[in-house]
């Protein structure tokens, strides 16, 4: 009797820990990625950031709405961060590491690169803006539902999200 007791308890245990580490390994709904790439100019352009999904809203109205500072993506701040000085879309930018956000909007998006790198995805501070630039959106040609970044050799950096392409170029 006193054996089955402990067996009884022993599986009890090792069932409630099963299920909790079950729990934990549930996919999040924001996972985390990153891109690094070495573009021609010789600079190393790594981003770190989480990804959002579009999950049926519309972006500019019910996600990233137009015309406001998005955290570009989710969770803590999404990084930037660059081994050399740097020219994005022909404006200069320190060597570092920046939080990125953006400011959609229908014809035209701010791509924000801000010092504070290291904080919560929406303690945006305008007072620490290192640089702005403002590109112009494009259709993407496949729908993604996860957003994402894309780096190329020669300096293009694309976010792409939805039916969104928003493109900067770096030398």
């Amino acid at each position: 009797m006193m054996k089955r007791n402990t067996l009884l308890a022993l599986t009890l245990f090792m069932g409630f820990f099963t299920l909790s580490a079950t729990a934990q390994e549930k996919k999040k709904a924001s996972p985390a990625a990153s891109v690094k790439e070495t573009i021609n100019s010789g600079a190393t352009i790594g981003i770190d950031y989480s990804q959002p999904s579009v999950k049926g809203r519309k972006i500019g109205e019910e996600i990233a709405p137009y015309g406001k500072v998005w955290r570009t993506g989710a969770n803590d701040a999404t990084t930037f961060e660059v081994s050399k000085d740097v020219k994005v879309e022909g404006k200069n930018l320190p060597a570092g590491k920046y939080s990125v956000y953006t400011i959609p909007g229908e014809k035209e998006w701010t791509i924000i690169f801000n010092k504070t790198w290291k904080q919560w995805g929406t303690k945006y501070a305008e007072a620490d803006d290192a640089l702005r630039v403002t590109v112009k959106p494009e259709k993407s040609p496949a729908f993604t539902e996860q957003m994402t970044f894309k780096i190329e050799k020669s300096g293009k950096v694309t976010l792409l999200w939805g039916d969104k392409s928003v493109s900067f170029r770096v030398k």
